[in-house]
Order: structure tokens, then sequence, then C-alpha cells
């Protein structure tokens, strides 16, 4: 299945293939109790990932470096992210258009273990 996404304000697009979505996953590290994001449950591949626009986009980079978190410089929306070492893709269920993050079953992750 095809899904498409964006930041708030539309300078940040992307689109993902993907089998249909029907789980999300929260982490409670610093950042992502923060920001709150309903994360994709699974890795996106990075072949399967397209950014279409990202006019906005910005890098934040933390901790151990293992994970790029990408937001938009204008809304400050934080689409997805992507682990520096392979390239897979978490997406922000939030930013996709045909997905209702708080119609899904959550999994916890303990990212404060990492």
């Amino acid at each position: 299945m095809t899904y498409r996404g964006s930041c708030h304000c539309g300078g940040i697009r992307f689109r993902f293939e993907s089998e249909p979505i029907t789980k999300g996953c929260r982490c409670n590290c610093t950042l992502c109790r923060r920001r709150g994001a309903v994360m994709s449950d699974v890795y996106v591949a990075p072949e399967a990932f397209t950014l279409e626009k990202r006019d906005t986009l910005a890098l934040y980079r933390w901790g151990d470096n293992m994970v790029n978190h990408y937001f938009c410089s204008v809304c400050g929306v934080f689409p997805f992210s992507d682990v520096i070492e392979d390239g897979r893709y978490r997406v922000n269920l939030g930013c996709v258009d045909e997905i209702d993050p708080l119609t899904l079953e959550i999994r916890l992750i303990d990212g404060r273990s990492f």
C-alpha cells in the first residue's frame, strides 16, 4: 500500500510503501516523550521511502547520534526519523494522510533504557 504524508505547512512531503498499518508505537526516551508522536510500529526500508519535498527539512541529533530526527523549520512538526547506520525510517503516523493514529493499537518502546 502507498501512504502519503507531510508536515503541517506542506514544506515537507513524503510517501512510502508498506503493508497496511494497523499498529503504532510510542517511545519513552526524553525526546519522544516530549514530542508525543505515534510512530510506525515497524521500520520502512529506505527503498520504500521517497522524500518528495524537502524545502523546510531540518535535522536534530542528540545522545548517541544513532538516529536522524527530522523536523520542519517552519511549522515545527516531526514527520519521520531514520537510523544512521542503515537508513531505515520510522514515520510519524500523525503526518500520514490516510491514518488516524489515535485509533491504532500502540506499543511502548522503552527508549530510556537504550
